[in-house]
């Protein structure tokens, strides 16, 4: 339990090899300074319970009353060893979850049995949680009250709105900088990664400021290079920033360092570039300040020989030499740097400082560009992707964030497709959207020829940095790739062509080899196969927005194919919205424990809204559902028989009347549609083996947020924050938010449900298949076979004019339940895409399809 472990400290900690940057601490006296309620105003719930645990001997209590709280931050940092640990732990996180009982608000520390429930965004800020057992851990060191800690929870809905009127019970928590409950660690790191500068110790006020270089002595890069190793004390480095790269965070339990962080500048002056380290304490107060193109008048640092493994970026320069031999070190204390930023009014001719020469490419030129080669782009954004997570070492709690992006700059019809990984910029990397112009820089060329589809796309290096601001003044503006992009983006603007932009979704790249052999031979796992009895596994050790691939064997017993639901083909974000009768929360927000089961089974009435194509031949449908389901986006509106007047009647007899010969035609329509509809298939082999399994997955379910959207600029931060992570502290909407299902999808072909049977009988799973047009083949979108349609890109078509057109979905979806029946009986080794989008929702993609002939 929690309360067994840790000593929890109350004020600003100065443990550690080095003091505290003084900037940062603030004065406070010893002891917490305790708000307590009114008689005339509501009980407090948080100050109930605090008392209660007083009482008791336990220190401990569970509440008679049990009152939801809303949950307004969820805050991680890593918890250093106690001093009895003998043996280092893996990094052990932990959460600070700031509450409201709409009294007082409180910062509690999570118990760890409980971090899972962060894990997977179950425990999130914006809901509603109920609390049922709560304990106090006490720091014995320090006087004052105890910290708060959660034992047992129940998550619930998310709200409409929460105040942030509410004022802290304990003044303590409201200090500046934040700092975590327990350990002596001084800040809290971001939600889900750590690379991302997080909290208000990241100083971002560092100006430029003039300087009298009268009585400074400056040595240049080469001439230290030669005498470093002789020296004792060095003069003044005078240099310009030329690469900079993202946050390392190297914190440990075992190591009491109170900011371990480290990140890299690369700087050159007239004679050479080298490698200067900046450590710890200097990060939060320079990291953020220090950018590209500064000049820099670095004193009292300490040069070491450079690190052999480390590989420096290229000069901007050719004729500037590679200094691969020494490295500078920052440091706060050892010693105590000096470092001041030149104005670039001040910077002289004579001193001879390269400048920023950026290697921009066109998307026409990246298809003759080497693998490896390093370049800079620039254009306008046209697909923004969801955020996604994956990890850095199989056995640790450490994460990538990432999101793939499509960047067009005019030159081809094929975008630049970058694999974004977060740059420590996270003002940018969580506000891009399509239509934004953006420019990343040190970009690496990832091809592979001979795969087909062949393989060719851009991902970030350690140095590269992300650019949306306007292009005026800039240094690069002058280069002639740029001019040239700014043109013809004026072009497209003003012409308003710029429209047929795309965020969010699933985005199943890179595309899966066309051999097992080579998928096997890219792909580095300890176990190539996973059994299917495994996949639950695999599915539950997922964390949020974490996205794996593995591939099983089985046999494809059955298919059916889902169109889009009635909303996303006929309103627009915009119509839908002025309904005033529209619920108040998205349907991405609220909790799926009410709609699937936590080991992924789906319960019967839980299908997505978009499969009524299915719910068509369920004879015990209503009629008002009934009526739904065929005036679908597929549907031909079929009239509803009005009843005989008794004149009609007697008129009529003898012979069929209007009404009678229209109840024919209609009852031939219905059924003619709903044959049409039920677009489906199943084996001999699943009707006798469905009724025998011992397990049966359900994974088919495609959420609201895995359909990618056309964007909507009037609605730009809504859509932006639904495809980031989740937020550490909440914030308020600024109005009554939309639905994600009000905006129109940009994937017109629907979804398949495929059921895949174990080799041994026994056990089945139900996953999904998204088909996708062909980049090469847009204009005619041809697909013959489920297995060659599973080589196509995520490149989502342009809008169709004139005589071309898309194959109509049911056209497609014939072709590929057709192609399906000739794999009866084969074994075939399928590659599936598992994506948690947390709060309980699971969704598993098939992705590729091998047969015995093309696994060697």
């Amino acid at each position: 339990m929690s309360g067994e472990s840790g000593q929890p400290q109350a004020g600003p900690s100065h443990a550690g090899p080095y003091p505290r940057n003084p900037e940062r601490i603030r004065a406070r006296v010893p002891g917490e300074v305790i708000r307590r309620a009114g008689a005339q105003g509501p009980r407090s719930w948080i100050q109930r319970i605090l008392e209660q645990i007083t009482d008791s001997p336990r220190q401990w209590v569970t509440p008679s009353e049990v009152v939801p709280v809303a949950v307004l931050a969820v805050q991680r940092y890593l918890l250093e060893d106690e001093p009895r640990d003998t043996i280092p732990k893996p990094p052990l996180y932990c959460y600070d979850v700031t509450i409201s009982d709409g009294v007082y608000q409180e910062k509690c520390y999570l118990d760890p049995s409980l971090n899972s429930l962060v894990y997977k965004n179950i425990l999130k800020v914006g809901i509603e949680m109920r609390i049922s057992r709560v304990s106090c851990l006490y720091n014995e060191r320090r006087l004052g009250q105890g910290i708060l800690c959660i034992d047992s929870v129940r998550c619930g809905e998310t709200l409409e709105a929460i105040s942030l009127e509410t004022p802290f019970r304990n003044r303590a928590h409201e200090e500046i900088p934040e700092r975590p409950l327990r350990g002596a660690k001084s800040h809290y790191l971001a939600l889900w990664n750590n690379e991302d500068p997080y909290g208000d110790i990241w100083l971002t006020d560092k100006q430029p400021e003039e300087y009298n270089f009268n009585d400074t002595r400056i040595i240049s890069l080469s001439h230290l290079e030669m005498t470093w190793a002789r020296r004792r004390s060095f003069p003044a480095l005078l240099v310009r920033i030329l690469h900079k790269s993202k946050l390392r965070y190297y914190g440990k339990p075992d190591k009491n360092m109170i900011e371990p962080y480290q990140t890299f500048l690369e700087v050159a002056d007239s004679s050479g570039t080298v490698s200067v380290i900046m450590w710890n304490a200097l990060c939060p107060e320079w990291y953020k300040s220090l950018r590209i193109g500064l000049v820099l008048l670095l004193q009292d640092y300490s040069v070491k020989k450079s690190y052999p493994f480390r590989m420096q970026p290229l000069p901007v320069d050719p004729q500037i030499k590679l200094i691969s031999t020494m490295e500078i070190c920052l440091n706060l204390r050892d010693p105590p740097n000096n470092i001041i930023i030149i104005p670039e009014k001040q910077v002289k001719p004579e001193w001879r400082l390269p400048k920023l020469s950026p290697r921009f490419i066109t998307r026409s030129e990246l298809n003759d560009m080497p693998a490896n080669r390093i370049c800079d782009v620039i254009g306008v954004l046209v697909f923004v992707g969801r955020v996604q997570r994956s990890k850095k070492k199989e056995s640790r709690e450490d994460f990538w964030s990432y999101r793939w992006i499509h960047i067009a700059d005019g030159t081809s019809e094929q975008p630049f497709i970058v694999e974004l990984f977060s740059t420590s910029q996270p003002e940018i990397f969580e506000n891009i959207y399509p239509t934004t112009c953006f420019m990343c820089t040190q970009l690496k060329v990832v091809r592979k020829d001979t795969q087909v589809p062949k393989l060719l796309y851009l991902t970030t290096t350690n140095e590269s940095r992300v650019f949306i601001a306007g292009h005026r003044g800039q240094p690069y503006a002058s280069n002639t790739k740029v001019k040239n992009f700014i043109q013809w983006i004026k072009t497209m603007t003003d012409s308003g062509e710029l429209k047929n932009t795309v965020i969010g979704g699933y985005y199943p790249y890179p595309p899966v080899p066309e051999t097992f052999l080579k998928y096997s031979n890219s792909v580095k796992v300890e176990s190539l196969l996973t059994a299917i009895s495994e996949v639950r596994k695999e599915v539950e050790d997922l964390q949020y927005r974490e996205q794996k691939r593995i591939a099983i064997q089985g046999i494809i017993t059955a298919i059916k194919y889902i169109p889009h639901s009635v909303p996303t083909e006929r309103a627009s974000a915009s119509e839908t919205l002025r309904n005033a009768n529209r619920p108040s929360t998205s349907q991405a927000a609220r909790p799926e424990s009410q709609s699937q089961e936590r080991d992924g089974k789906q319960r019967q009435d839980d299908g997505p809204v978009s499969s009524q194509g299915f719910q068509a031949t369920n004879t015990s449908s209503s009629p008002a559902k009934k009526k739904r389901i065929l005036q679908g986006p597929y549907a031909k509106p079929v009239p509803v028989p009005q009843p005989e007047t008794s004149a009609q009647t007697q008129n009529n007899q003898g012979m069929p009347s209007t009404v009678q010969r229209r109840e024919s035609i209609s009852t031939r329509a219905i059924g003619k549609a709903r044959k049409t509809i039920s677009d489906k298939w199943e084996s001999q082999l699943w009707r006798e083996k469905k009724f025998d399994l011992t397990h049966f997955l359900h994974y088919s379910r495609v959420y609201p947020e895995s359909f990618p959207r056309k964007f909507s600029f009037e609605h730009k931060k809504f859509l932006t924050e639904q495809y980031n992570s989740q937020p550490a502290k909440y914030v308020p909407p600024e109005r009554r938010p939309p639905k994600l299902d009000d905006f129109k999808s940009a994937r017109s072909l629907g979804h398949f449900e495929v059921t895949i049977l174990g080799l041994n009988h026994e056990i089945a799973i139900n996953v999904a298949f998204l088909p996708m047009y062909c980049p090469e083949d847009i204009r005619t979108a041809q697909i013959d076979t489920l297995l060659t349609q599973m080589n196509y890109s995520c490149v989502y078509p342009q809008e169709i004019t004139g005589n071309d057109r898309l194959p109509r979905p049911r056209a497609l979806a014939g072709d590929i339940i057709k192609a399906v029946t000739e794999l009866d009986r084969v074994h075939i080794i399928g590659i599936l895409d598992i994506c948690n989008l947390g709060n309980n929702k699971v969704e598993v993609y098939l992705q590729k399809i091998y047969k015995p002939e093309n696994t060697s």
